[in-house]
């Protein structure tokens, strides 16, 4: 965003509020935090190009945004996210901010781990919203697709389940305000309503 282009949005903040905050829709979720329900999602997006786009949804009046650490674009998202928190745009407790555990962080301490990378990455004391990315393990470690001499994929024997319990640990930790999956289906969410505590309050599906 060019110098003359931010200036045109705050002067035009300072006139009147985003019309898409005034008529944002919120859905309730099985936890009782309120979940904007548009959003900017942020895969296959880097450099200046996603942190100008950041801060105009935000300056627009977007609410929610959504990241991942497989994105590797966390610190940047971050980054948007300060400078408009900083420049009193929005306010924190204003915002809902998602992030998801990749596949190469399945274990149950594993997944307290991810999430402080992505809180670290991101500049943020917790998120409003955490996802299990796909209901599928890789090797643990940092390579985030790890692959064999075939170049397969090496997955991991961590069941999903293992790894929900890990997300109701950073729940309780207050890391992030609310917990959920993505990618799962029916007969993967039973499974966990059969072993949890908390129930999810989200299943994210991604549509290509």
């Amino acid at each position: 965003m060019s110098e003359l282009h931010e200036y045109q949005f705050k002067r035009f903040l300072s006139i009147s509020k985003p019309a898409i905050e005034r008529v944002q829709p919120y859905v309730t979720l099985n936890d009782g935090n309120r979940m904007p329900m548009l959003g900017l999602g942020t895969w296959n997006a880097q450099g200046k190009e996603l942190k100008d786009a950041v801060k105009a949804a935000i300056y627009c009046g977007y609410r929610h945004i959504d990241t991942a650490s497989n994105y590797k674009n966390e610190n940047l998202v971050g980054e948007a996210i300060s400078e408009c928190i900083e420049e009193n745009v929005v306010k924190r407790e204003d915002l809902f901010v998602t992030t998801k555990l990749w596949n190469n962080s399945h274990s149950r301490t594993a997944v307290h781990r991810a999430l402080n990378k992505s809180l670290e990455a991101l500049n943020l004391t917790y998120v409003d919203l955490y996802l299990i990315h796909y209901p599928i393990g890789y090797l643990e470690g940092d390579v985030l697709s790890p692959m064999d001499s075939n170049g397969q994929v090496l997955t991991s024997e961590v069941d999903y389940v293992e790894t929900w319990l890990g997300m109701e640990d950073v729940k309780r930790l207050k890391l992030t305000r609310s917990i959920g999956v993505s990618n799962f289906n029916t007969g993967q969410i039973m499974r966990i309503l059969y072993n949890c505590s908390i129930v999810p309050a989200v299943n994210q599906v991604s549509a290509l």
